[in-house]
């Protein structure tokens, strides 16, 4: 006897991803919480990540954002997805090392005399590890106590980043952050600073198997390939590891409305009967555009061409209208003034508008500031 699958449309997916994440109704929930909606929040640009917390929140402001991370420590700075800056829930932290620190490790692209050997990799960990147990440290005095424990080797400028050269070691940050033995401080004026966590990581294939059921929380219906590009991770490995959650009952699929399958947890295969409605705003790299596939069904016509980078989404803050792209938009802070220019893809109604203005006002009250609404043309290019 065959079972047959649950059907998933555009319309009940997208409906019930921005549901989950507070996109709909704004979520009534600790900076912390909101975050894990997301799975994660790109932290990148702060300020985008704070707007996007807020966003999703009924009253949570920046002040309240940055006290989570840096009095409460409810929320954690550090690379997550894509080696990318983001923040994540502090008590989700042991999962989020695991499962990072459980991913395949591809090839060391550096070029001979700049890649470390796996000896002088796991020599270098164990001196970040010691060099920030108890202590937050910049850059600098970080590659000071590094050669201090590993050698001078360790100090040498090879690494090419940023029209400049970095100390050989800085090639392992990313690898050091997913094993638990590092993460941001708060910033020393400009500089940033980094300390170490109190992280006991979850073993590896827990880790993994939880967070592709945070991802479907937040993102299913999906497939193997989609999760793979949300991690930056292998396709095949992917598609290995949601065979082996299939086989183990943890989740299971459904059908697109294009007859194509997708994976959602176990269990997980209610969808809303109502499209989104609405107007929303959102920021630079939000997590939604970043991880909603598929992409060219939310960055419908125009707003491919207008919103997406080279395809890329994230550069430009999106307008959203019925939960797809319908515009960009740019803001401007000055002291406390904020001025906000949203540029619609094609005219806004009088209740839109009247929407519209409601999200600028949310966004200055994330902000701390004074919005002012200005509806025309973005005249700033992608991640300005």
């Amino acid at each position: 006897m065959t079972t047959r699958s649950a059907t998933a449309t555009w319309a009940g997916a997208n409906a019930r991803r921005m549901g989950r994440q507070g996109l709909t109704d704004p979520l009534a929930a600790a900076p912390a919480a909101v975050v894990g909606t997301m799975p994660a929040a790109h932290a990148q640009v702060l300020s985008a990540a704070e707007l996007s917390v807020g966003l999703r929140s009924r009253d949570l402001t920046r002040a309240d954002v940055r006290k989570a991370l840096w009095s409460d420590r409810t929320l954690i700075k550090t690379f997550g997805p894509r080696g990318t800056v983001h923040l994540v829930s502090g008590a989700e932290l042991p999962l989020w090392t695991g499962a990072l620190s459980a991913l395949p490790v591809g090839r060391n692209t550096q070029p001979e005399g700049v890649r470390m050997t796996s000896e002088q990799t796991e020599e270098v960990l164990a001196a970040i590890s010691d060099a920030l147990t108890g202590a937050e440290l910049t850059v600098d005095e970080l590659t000071e106590a590094v050669i201090a424990r590993a050698g001078a080797w360790a100090g040498e400028p090879v690494v090419p980043a940023f029209q400049t050269l970095w100390p050989r070691w800085r090639q392992v940050t990313h690898l050091a952050s997913h094993r638990g033995l590092l993460c941001f401080g708060q910033d020393r004026g400009r500089k940033v600073t980094y300390t170490r966590p109190d992280v006991t990581p979850l073993d590896g294939p827990a880790a993994l198997a939880a967070l592709v059921g945070r991802y479907l929380h937040a993102y299913g219906p999906a497939t193997p390939q989609n999760f793979a590009k949300w991690l930056a991770a292998p396709s095949r490995w992917a598609s290995d590891l949601f065979a082996g959650l299939a086989a183990a009952g943890e989740i299971e699929t459904v059908v697109h409305e294009d007859g194509s399958p997708a994976w959602v947890a176990a269990g997980d295969t209610g969808f809303p009967s109502q499209p989104v409605r609405g107007v929303r705003l959102l920021p630079y790299f939000d997590a939604f555009v970043i991880a909603s596939q598929p992409r060219e069904r939310l960055f419908p016509g125009a707003a491919s061409t207008r919103a997406l980078a080279g395809g890329q989404a994230g550069n430009f803050p999106v307008l959203l209208i019925d939960g797809t792209v319908a515009g960009v938009w740019h803001q401007r802070r000055s002291g406390r003034r904020i001025a906000v220019t949203v540029e619609p893809l094609s005219p806004l109604t009088a209740g839109q508008l009247r929407e519209l203005e409601r999200q600028v006002e949310r966004v200055g009250e994330v902000m701390e500031g004074k919005p002012e609404l200005t509806v025309g043309e973005v005249t700033v290019g992608g991640h300005a």
